[in-house]
């Protein structure tokens, strides 16, 4: 990622702070197969808390570069949450005025820490969705050009190539040097189709039989960040390859939390989108085709506490 665009120093250091997280085992796939290991990249270690820091960071930069902030107009996306957080803490390092869109579901930190670093947010309907948040920046956009650039992470090809070139890089050179192989199966979901796109590609390009699973989430009551994409009218982001995904892992949200509360005891504090990417990865382990899986850690599990996900403890 070229940084000639950024002259200060802070934010450049901020930047190179992005990616080059952890890959942890989990022990979870033991207790199904012990010839089974699971892996999956900490993306909480991150400055802006999720993996999300990846592809704002890369279309930030690219949008300096090619000038779209020329006569202070104003970034404007949508966003579930963690990337309105990315957006918001690079703009305010960079000096980029930021606007997000935010679905009313988003829990309470993430809008909290959007709007502590001086964001606008404009908060939908709950009940509309993700796609109204999405169909709601993109009306801005069309009616005030002066004053915003969309970003639109849903189209933008720097988000898929952010984890093309790092993300997936990253995954098998720690594999190897951890385990000393190639992934058998890689477990992701459709937020933007970012992750799945680009470092579905650069694994597969490594090993062209890997398999690639999508963990699908119900409609209703649905989990934070993950496009369930069960209805006709449901957006299909623009840079999702489906074409990359072999199967297609059904969970709820009782199962994706369910998940994060065991791994909470594993020492690994994360949200509900990571623990419906375990719960896939169990499943695919609990097949007894595939020793070597790996998925990602989205975010921490400290952004979901006002929803009550840990009210009961583990």
């Amino acid at each position: 990622m070229k940084l000639d665009a950024i002259s200060s120093h802070e934010a450049q250091q901020l930047l190179e702070g992005i990616g080059k997280t952890p890959l942890v085992e989990i022990r979870l796939a033991r207790e199904i197969a012990d010839d089974v290991r699971l892996f999956a990249k900490l993306e909480s270690v991150n400055p802006g808390g999720s993996v999300k820091d990846r592809p704002v960071a890369r279309m930030l930069v690219q949008a300096m570069a090619d000038g779209r902030f020329e006569g202070g107009r104003r970034l404007l996306d949508s966003s579930s949450g963690n990337a309105g957080i990315s957006y918001a803490m690079l703009g305010a390092a960079l000096g980029i005025p930021v606007t997000i869109v935010v679905p009313g579901n988003a829990s309470q930190e993430r809008l909290a820490r959007i709007a502590a670093y001086g964001a606008e947010l404009i908060i939908t309907d709950p009940l509309e969705g993700y796609d109204f948040a999405l169909r709601e920046a993109h009306r801005l956009a069309d009616a005030y050009p002066e004053r915003y650039w969309l970003c639109d992470q849903y189209g933008n090809p720097a988000n898929w190539q952010a984890h093309y070139f790092d993300t997936g890089e990253e995954i098998l050179r720690q594999l190897k040097n951890q385990a000393g192989t190639l992934p058998d199966a890689f477990v992701a979901g459709v937020g933007t189709g970012g992750t799945l796109t680009g470092a579905g590609r650069r694994l597969r390009e490594a090993r062209p039989d890997i398999h690639i699973a999508a963990v699908i989430p119900e409609t209703f009551p649905g989990i934070e960040g993950l496009k369930p994409l069960g209805q006709p009218d449901d957006i299909v982001p623009a840079i999702l390859d489906q074409s990359m995904i072999h199967a297609r892992i059904p969970v709820t949200l009782d199962e994706a939390l369910a998940a994060c509360r065991r791994l909470a005891h594993e020492g690994l504090f994360v949200g509900p989108s990571s623990g419906a990417f375990v719960h896939g990865a169990l499943k695919l382990a609990a097949s007894g085709r595939y020793r070597t899986i790996v998925t990602i850690l989205s975010d921490t599990g400290e952004r979901y506490v006002s929803t009550g996900m840990w009210r009961n403890g583990g």
